[in-house]
C-alpha cells in the first residue's frame, strides 16, 4: 500500500515527520534510483527505499517513554560532546527520539517514541497543545508582570508570543514559583520573557505535555505509558473503564528505584481522649463495679419510710 514518504520513514524509526522531509528535502531518499521529492509516494513491498544509501528498514513496534529529564542532559539523541543525553537514561533497545525541546538548563518531563505520526501531532503548531511548567522566578512578580506575560511579549527577534496561562503558585524567599500553561515552544522563550518583564528566571521544570503528566517520576526516572495515556495523546476517546495507575518507574540502569522500609507511610492518628490499654502500661486493672465499697461508702444512708 503507497503511503507518503516521511510517513513511511518515521515509522522505520528515522525521526518525526518534519525530521523525515527535511531528509527528502535534502536529497538524502532515494526511490527507484532517483531523488525522491516533498509529498511523493511509496510502497515499501515494492519500490526501493534509500536514505543516505542504506535501504529503508521495516516499520518497529511503537514505543513511548516518559522520562523525567534532568538539568544538564541535552534533550538529544547524539550529542556533538561528552555530555548524556535523554537517550543514554533509557537503556530500551529500538530507536527512540524525543519529540519536541527542553533546554538544556531545563528539567521535567520528555516523551521518547519513534511514532512518527503521534510525534507530528504534539509539534506541529497547528494543534495547539498546552504544555505545563512550574517556574521559579528569582523576584516576587506583581499584577502589571504577570498580567503582560499573560497578554504576550514581543521577544527580541520580533516574534510576539501568544497568550499564556501564568498564575502565582507560592512565595520562595525572595522569588516565587509560578505555573506557566504555554501552546507553542520556542527556543528558551520562558527564560527570555521572564528576563525581558523583570523576572528573571532560576528554574524550571515541565510537568505535563498535553494530557501526559509528570506524575511521581524523579529526575532520571522513566516508565512506559499506558495504552490509555497514549490513546489520549492521540485524541482517541476512552472506553468508560475504572482508573488505572501508570506503568512501574525505572532508573537509568533500567531497575525499579530502590525504596526505603516505611519510606513515605505515616502512622494514623486517633483524635479525640483516648485511656492506654493495660497491655501498655504492663499493669493489670480490674475494673471497678458501681455497688463496689468505694462507691456504696459515700452514700447517705436511705431514710425510713413514713408509711407503716
Amino acid at each position: 500500500m503507497e503511503e507518503r514518504l516521511q510517513k513511511l520513514m518515521a515509522q522505520a524509526g528515522l525521526g518525526s515527520r518534519r525530521d523525515c522531509e527535511e531528509l527528502i528535502s535534502s536529497g538524502r531518499v532515494i526511490v527507484n534510483g532517483k531523488r525522491a521529492e516533498l509529498g511523493q509516494k511509496a510502497d515499501p513491498s515494492i519500490d526501493r527505499i534509500l536514505v543516505d544509501g542504506v535501504p529503508l528498514k521495516a516499520p518497529e513496534a511503537y514505543q513511548y517513554i516518559a522520562l523525567y529529564k534532568p538539568r544538564n542532559v541535552l534533550t538529544t539523541v547524539e550529542a556533538p560532546d561528552p555530555r548524556q543525553t535523554v537517550r543514554d537514561l533509557v537503556p530500551v533497545q529500538g530507536t527512540l527520539y524525543p519529540v519536541g525541546r527542553l533546554d538544556v538548563d531545563s528539567e521535567g518531563l520528555v516523551l521518547l517514541t519513534n511514532d512518527g505520526d503521534l510525534a507530528n501531532r504534539l509539534t506541529h503548531p497547528r494543534y495547539a497543545h498546552e504544555k505545563e511548567y512550574k517556574v521559579l522566578v528569582a523576584r516576587r512578580p506583581d499584577d502589571e508582570q504577570l498580567d503582560t506575560w499573560r497578554r504576550g511579549v514581543v521577544l527580541e527577534d520580533g516574534h510576539r508570543t501568544l497568550p499564556a496561562q501564568v498564575i502565582f503558585l507560592s512565595a520562595f524567599g525572595q522569588g516565587a514559583w509560578l505555573k506557566v500553561i504555554l501552546r507553542e515552544g520556542r527556543k528558551r522563550q520562558i527564560r527570555e520573557v521572564g528576563s525581558l518583564i523583570g523576572l528573571p528566571v532560576v528554574r524550571i521544570i515541565r510537568t505535563r505535555i498535553s494530557t501526559l503528566l509528570l506524575g511521581r517520576l524523579k529526575p532520571g526516572e522513566w516508565r512506559p505509558l499506558t495504552p490509555d495515556e497514549v490513546s489520549e495523546l492521540k485524541g482517541k476517546p476512552l472506553p468508560q473503564s475504572p482508573a488505572r495507575r501508570p506503568n512501574p518507574r525505572y532508573n537509568r540502569q533500567g531497575k525499579p528505584p530502590s525504596t526505603q522500609s516505611g519510606r513515605g507511610m505515616r502512622t494514623p492518628t486517633v483524635r479525640g481522649s483516648y485511656q492506654r490499654s493495660s497491655a501498655s502500661t504492663g499493669v493489670n486493672r480490674k475494673p471497678q463495679s458501681r455497688n463496689s465499697d468505694s462507691h456504696s461508702s459515700n452514700r447517705k444512708p436511705r431514710k425510713p419510710s413514713s408509711k407503716t
